[in-house]
C-alpha cells in the first residue's frame, strides 16, 4: 500500500495579547512609575490633611482634657513653666474680646512638657483659641499619614500596601479625632511611629552592609548608625510628651537587638547571640536608652532656665551630692509618678484595656443639645452635637483578624514583617493591663492605631494574593479587598457628624449609637 502523505492543518495563530491597562500605563508615564512611591502617599496624606484641618477651630469650646494642656502650652510660651489659671479661665479665652487670665504661680502638672511645647507652636502662630491649640496636632497626624505609607512600602516591599495601610488610618475615627484636638495622645503618635521607621530603614542599612562580599558576620563593627541614633531622639521625645513612651523605647531597643542578631546570622556568624550581645547591645544601648534619656532631660529647658516652675527651688537648703536644680528635678519625677500610677478617682468614660480592641467604650468628648430652631436645627424632637473618640468600627473589628493572621504568619512562618508589627501592637497595648485599676481611656491607643492598618494592609495584601497566582484568583481577593477598604471608608463616613461636632436630630443621634456602652 502506497503511503499517503498527511498534510497538517496550520495552528490558528493567537492574536498578540494586549498590554495590560497598568502596563499601558507605565510605558506612556514612565515618571509616574519612577515616582509612584512618593506621589501615592502623598496624595493619601493631602486626602487625610484635607479632612483634618477642614473646620478646624469648630467647636469653638475646649474639648476634653484640652481645658489643661493649650493653657500649660501657653504658660510655657509665655514663661518657660506651667502656671495656675482660675476657675472660670475657659470663659475668658472663648469670650470676645478674649482675656488671658495667667498667673506666674507654679501648677503641678501630671506629663512632661514636650507634647505641649509643639501645641504652643500653633499658639505662637494663631493665638490662643481653638484653631491655634489644634493646627500642630492636626499637621502632625497628617504627616503620620505619610509616614504611615512610606513605612507600610519599605516594610512589605509594595506602594500599593504601603498606600492601603495610610488609606485606612486616614478614615479612622480615633485617629481623625485625636488628630483634631489640641490633647498629648497623637502627638506620642508621631513620634513613636517616627522611631518605628528610623529603626526599619536601619535594619535596611545593616542587612545591606551584612551582604557585603566578604564580612564576618562574627567579627564585623557596624560602626555609627544614625537612623538608629533618630530612633532614640524620637523615642526621648515620645517620653517627653508621655511617659508611655518608656515602655515602648524598651520593646524597640529589644526589637532592633534582635534584628542585629538575625543579620549577624544571615552572614554566616556561627554564634550570632554572642556577636550581638558583644558588638551591637551595647551600642543601642548608647543610641536609644542614653539619646532617649537626654532628649528627656532636654525637654525640660524651660523649667531649668526659670525659676517659677512647680518644685523647682524644693532642694535649696537641702544637702546632696547632684546640683540642687537636678534634685529638685528628680522630687518633681518621683511626684509625677506617684500622681500617674495612683490616679483611681472614677470617670463616666474610663474604660478596661480588654474592651479597646473592639471599641467597647469611645469617650465622649464634647456633646451639647440644641434645641430646635436653633443652629439650623430643625427637628421637633431636638438635635445634638457631639465629639465621639470612636474608632472606625469595621476598621476595628476587621483588624482583631488581621492580628490572628499575623501572629500565625510569625509563628508558624517566622514572618519577621509580621514579627515587627506586633511588637507595635504590643508595646502601645499590652502595658495598660498593668494599670486596670487606674482610671484610663479608650482614646490612648490612637498610638495603636498605625500597627493595626499596617496588620489590616497586610492581611489584605494576602488576600489579594502573591505574585504568580491566577488572574481568577488575584481578581477575587482584589475585589474581596477593594470591598473592605470600600466599607472601613463608608463606615467612617457614617460616623462622620459625630467625629466633627455636626448638630443632627437626636432620633439620628440614636441611631448611631449601636450599642449602649457607647453611650
Amino acid at each position: 500500500m502506497a503511503d499517503t502523505a498527511v498534510t497538517e492543518r496550520p495552528a490558528a495563530q493567537a492574536p498578540p495579547a494586549r498590554p495590560s491597562v497598568l502596563l499601558e500605563l507605565r510605558r506612556r508615564t514612565p515618571w509616574l512609575s519612577r515616582y509612584a512611591g512618593w506621589l501615592g502617599p502623598i496624595a493619601v496624606a493631602l486626602f487625610a490633611g484635607v479632612l483634618r484641618l477642614w473646620n478646624l477651630g469648630s467647636p469653638n469650646a475646649f474639648v476634653f482634657d484640652e481645658t489643661y494642656y493649650p493653657k500649660d502650652a501657653w504658660s510655657l510660651l509665655q514663661q518657660g513653666y506651667e502656671g495656675v489659671w482660675p476657675a472660670n479661665a475657659n470663659d475668658q479665652i472663648l469670650a470676645h474680646p478674649p482675656v488671658i487670665p495667667l498667673t506666674s504661680a507654679p501648677a503641678f502638672i501630671a506629663h512632661p512638657p514636650l507634647g505641649k511645647w509643639v501645641i504652643a507652636l500653633g499658639e505662637a502662630a494663631f493665638g490662643l483659641n481653638p484653631f491655634g491649640w489644634r493646627v500642630m496636632v492636626a499637621l502632625l497626624g497628617t504627616l503620620s499619614v505619610l509616614m504611615l505609607a512610606r513605612i507600610g512600602r519599605r516594610l512589605f516591599g509594595s506602594t500599593l500596601i504601603g498606600c492601603t495601610a495610610a488609606l485606612l488610618m486616614s478614615v479612622d475615627g480615633l485617629q481623625f479625632v485625636m488628630s483634631r484636638t489640641g490633647l498629648l495622645d497623637g502627638l506620642l503618635m508621631f513620634f513613636v511611629l517616627a522611631a518605628f521607621g528610623c529603626l526599619l530603614i536601619d535594619r535596611d542599612r545593616v542587612r545591606a552592609r551584612l551582604a557585603e562580599p566578604g564580612v564576618d558576620g562574627d567579627r564585623i563593627n557596624l560602626g555609627l548608625r544614625p537612623w538608629r541614633l533618630a530612633a532614640g531622639l524620637l523615642l526621648g521625645a515620645a517620653c517627653s510628651v508621655k511617659w508611655n513612651g518608656a515602655q515602648i523605647l524598651a520593646a524597640f531597643g529589644l526589637l532592633t537587638v534582635l534584628w542585629d542578631q538575625a543579620g549577624r546570622r544571615a552572614a554566616g556568624a556561627r554564634s550570632p547571640l554572642r556577636s550581638m550581645l558583644r558588638r551591637d547591645a551595647a551600642p543601642a544601648f548608647g543610641s536609644l536608652v542614653v539619646v532617649g534619656a537626654l532628649t528627656y532631660l532636654a525637654s525640660w529647658s524651660g523649667w531649668f532656665a526659670t525659676s517659677g516652675g512647680y518644685d523647682r527651688h524644693w532642694a535649696d537648703g537641702r544637702s546632696g551630692l547632684l546640683p540642687a536644680p537636678l534634685r529638685s528635678w528628680w522630687h518633681y519625677q518621683s511626684e509625677m509618678w506617684r500622681f500617674n500610677t495612683t490616679l483611681t478617682t472614677p470617670h463616666t468614660y474610663q474604660s478596661n484595656p480588654w474592651s479597646w480592641l473592639v471599641q467597647g467604650r469611645p469617650v465622649s468628648m464634647y456633646w451639647q443639645p440644641v434645641p430646635t430652631g436653633q443652629q439650623g436645627c430643625t427637628s421637633s424632637g431636638g438635635c445634638t452635637t457631639q465629639i465621639l473618640a470612636l474608632g472606625t468600627p469595621l476598621l476595628w473589628w476587621t483588624a482583631c483578624f488581621a492580628l490572628a493572621y499575623l501572629l500565625y504568619r510569625w509563628f508558624f512562618r517566622r514572618d519577621w514583617r509580621s514579627g515587627a508589627v506586633l511588637c507595635g501592637v504590643a508595646a502601645t497595648y499590652l502595658p495598660w493591663f498593668e494599670f486596670q485599676q487606674r482610671t484610663i481611656f479608650s482614646f490612648y491607643m490612637v498610638v495603636l492605631v498605625p500597627f493595626l492598618c499596617l496588620a489590616v494592609a497586610q492581611m489584605l495584601g494576602a488576600m489579594v494574593g502573591p505574585a504568580g497566582v491566577t488572574p481568577a484568583r488575584r481578581a477575587v481577593g482584589s475585589v474581596a479587598a477593594g470591598g473592605i477598604v470600600l466599607a472601613v471608608m463608608g463606615c467612617f463616613l457614617y460616623f462622620l457628624p459625630l467625629y466633627t461636632a455636626q448638630v443632627i436630630p437626636m432620633s439620628v443621634w440614636q441611631d448611631h449609637m449601636w450599642f449602649t456602652s457607647w453611650i
